[in-house]
């Protein structure tokens, strides 16, 4: 039976996605004496067929042997798990970026469902569920106790339906409920777009799509600037990105590498390992990069960021990533269902795990909450906009022509602009300030 392989955060995308990171063959071998196995085994039936003969209801005999598989499976890390047919199917449907859910990539923590990250243009993202937000309660109901699986089952539903979940956040001295109305997702891997001469491509999710996207918003960003030379850089947002296809997150990393080592896996044994190397060609012509990551940015995300780091090949900005360096393979089983199992870590080019540490920024940068108005603001405004052009009888500027000083004042213009960004989101702005200040120190061709 064919190996489904992605590279993702082990988590599950509430409402219908489960994903994980795969790669590698799965490695079985026998820990323990065939004697002790088979009497633990005898064991295992014994409590079986107790429980079909002598709990207090009737139990369904195929959920209690899938829960007995799952229990064995989730025993052994928080990524490891049974995958029922129907859960199957889902994942193989998310990953051509279209199911139907709330929007959020969650694991489990301490017994209750911990969001990893909001997914862009969801419900859950409009409805402003952020990254590290527990939910303890699905519609009044508790999902203390209940398995990751079994509390991503409460969170399905019907398109249209409307969901009420309990968050718990940090900094907030109550638990408070979001009202949130189920949709089909349908997600655009890469958005492409400028912000004054930097290319900003925030990739959201490593499906299908996602290498294609990136290279179809590469070259549409290059020509409305008029030619690579008119381009300051790229910034690579892959805040709250919880992950994907591993052969996406390999091929996004190689669009900006020529040569070298993209991340590597080593199993259980050593014959199993792999590694993946970058081929010639940067698709960003060798214009600097800046890399945006968060404690959202997970798994595949994680893969892209240590390979351009640790070629230099990228600054990287923001904040400490989740931390997600195991690899899980998920194998098709008989009846339809699949079982996802951990076989492997990966690490950096420059031989790293990042398993429970996170990739570290080069430069951090916090996301400031937005500063609300001020009553003073429009005086201070006045005060700022003060310069010797204002004062009465001011001496005029002859060393520049009309043209010159057009020029100039547009340059302004698309300076205060950029400014604004800070307003909205300061670490982009930082990024692109990055590539800013890179582009003025290039030497003159």
């Amino acid at each position: 039976m064919r190996k489904f392989v992605i590279a993702a955060l082990s988590g599950t995308v509430a409402g219908a996605l489960l994903t994980t990171q795969f790669a590698g063959p799965l490695v079985a071998q026998e820990a323990a004496r065939p004697s002790s196995v088979y009497e633990q085994l005898d064991l295992f039936g014994s409590i079986f067929e107790r429980i079909r003969a002598d709990y207090v209801e009737e139990v369904d005999s195929k959920k209690l042997i899938e829960a007995a598989i799952n229990g064995m499976l989730t025993s052994l890390d928080p990524h490891s798990s049974y995958l029922p047919p129907d859960d199957y199917a889902d994942m193989r449907v998310q990953t051509r970026g279209s199911f139907g859910g709330l929007g959020i990539e969650v694991t489990q923590e301490e017994g209750f469902v911990k969001v990893v990250s909001p997914m862009d243009d969801t419900p859950a993202a409009a409805a402003g569920i952020e990254a590290g937000d527990f939910i303890t309660h699905v519609n009044g109901e508790s999902v203390l106790g209940l398995t990751l699986d079994q509390a991503v089952d409460r969170m399905r539903g019907p398109v249209g339906s409307e969901i009420i979940i309990t968050v718990v956040r940090e900094g907030r001295p109550e638990p408070f409920d979001v009202s949130i109305i189920r949709a089909t997702i349908k997600l655009t891997a890469v958005k492409g777009r400028t912000e004054g001469k930097a290319v900003v491509l925030r990739i959201s999710t490593f499906n299908d799509q996602t290498y294609a996207n990136l290279e179809e918003s590469i070259a549409k960003a290059i020509a409305d600037l008029g030619g690579i030379d008119n381009v300051s850089g790229f910034v690579v947002d892959l805040r709250n990105n919880p992950g994907g296809l591993l052969t996406q997150a390999i091929m996004v990393s190689d669009a900006f590498l020529d040569a070298g080592e993209i991340v590597s896996t080593r199993g259980r044994d050593p014959a199993q390992s792999e590694r993946f190397n970058a081929v010639a060609g940067d698709l960003a012509q060798g214009k600097p990069v800046v890399v945006l990551i968060n404690g959202g940015s997970a798994s595949a995300s994680e893969i892209v960021t240590g390979a351009l780091q640790d070629h230099h090949r990228a600054i990287v900005v923001g904040t400490k990533s989740f931390g997600k360096g195991s690899v899980q393979t998920v194998m098709p089983i008989r009846g339809d269902g699949a079982m996802r199992l951990t076989t492997a870590r990966y690490y950096t080019p420059s031989g790293r795990s990042i398993q429970s540490l996170g990739i570290a920024p080069d430069i951090v940068v916090q996301q400031p909450p937005r500063a609300a108005a001020t009553e003073d603001g429009p005086a201070s405004a006045a005060t700022a906009n003060r310069n010797e052009a204002g004062l009465r009888g001011s001496l005029n500027n002859d060393s520049m022509t009309e043209d010159e000083k057009a020029q100039f004042l547009a340059e302004q213009a698309r300076a205060e602009e950029a400014a604004k960004l800070r307003l909205e989101d300061y670490q982009l702005a930082y990024a692109i300030d990055i590539l800013t200040g890179l582009a003025k120190l290039a030497p003159a061709k």
